[in-house]
Order: C-alpha cells, then structure tokens, then sequence
C-alpha cells in the first residue's frame, strides 16, 4: 500500500474517531476549512492529523500554476515562499480540525516566520509532503515548526506563527 493511501489509525466510516485524530482531508474538506482559493490553495489534501499535535499535507506541483511563468520560465521552480505558504495552510486546517471548525474559513496572518531553510529546489510534477508539528499556543496565535519533503527528501523546513484573526 502506497504511504499516502495508507489507512489513518483510528479511522473507522467517519472522519472524526475519539479525541486523538481524524481521518484525511480531501481537497472539498480542504476549502471548507481554509479561505484560501486558486491560485493560492497551497494543499490538496491532508492525509495525517494528530489533533491538537500535527498534520502531514500534500501539494501536487503542477506546471499549470501561475507561478511558474515567471519563476523561472527556463528552470521552472516552485518558490520558497509558495513552501512556507503550504507549511502554513496546512497548519490552518490542523487548527480547525483541532478547534472542532470554530476556526472554519477564519482569516489567518503570519505574525513571524524563522530559521527559514530552502535545502533543494521543488519542481513541477514533485509532490510536496508538508509535515507541521504545533509548538505551542496561546488564545488565537500559533506556532509552529514545519518541514517540506520530495520523495522522502527535506526540501524546506521553517518555523512559523500565525494568528487566527475574529470576524
């Protein structure tokens, strides 16, 4: 069995099981979840969430996106930024998850990124495995550290907070 198709432990029928984790996130979920839209939906699916813990999120790099007319149009690469983004995203829907949708659609604004790391470039037809683990929190803001991998391969890593801004 492929690792992205393998089963979530303790997912049965439902996507919500005890109080621990969920069951994966497909992209209509996703949207439910998050604000964000094309061209800015930085994560196709989540496949792992550890309530309250962490989430590993996949983005599809496709040729197709916007980005990659202009960056760069002979050596296509995904931006650095475009990474930290899907780190982020996939937080937001670890967050929602973990707040039971009361954080649903909410606006979210980084407050911070550090310790930044682009380790190799990510190209078009890779798929981005996003892994965020939940430093902490405090109220609407948090943190948290996240690491974005091809293959197995880390390719980015950064830390990060956000705040969940009120209606």
């Amino acid at each position: 069995m492929a690792e992205d198709s393998a089963p979530v432990a303790g997912v049965a029928d439902g996507r919500k099981v005890g109080a621990r984790e969920v069951g994966p996130a497909d992209i209509l979920d996703v949207m439910r979840m998050i604000p964000h839209r094309y061209p800015f939906l930085m994560v196709d699916r989540v496949v792992d969430i550890r309530l309250n813990e962490s989430a590993v999120g996949i983005k599809n790099v496709s040729i197709n996106e916007p980005h990659f007319q202009g960056h760069f149009p002979r050596q296509p690469v995904m931006p650095g930024v475009l990474i930290v983004e899907s780190m982020a995203q996939t937080a937001a829907v670890l967050v929602v998850e973990t707040l039971e949708g009361a954080a649903a659609g909410k606006l979210v604004y980084f407050m911070s990124v550090d310790e930044a790391r682009f380790r190799k470039p990510v190209f078009p037809g890779d798929q981005l495995r996003v892994h965020v683990t939940k430093v902490k929190n405090r109220g609407p803001v948090w943190k948290f550290s996240g690491e974005a991998k091809v293959e197995g391969t880390l390719m980015a890593q950064a830390t990060f907070t956000a705040m969940i801004m009120d209606d």
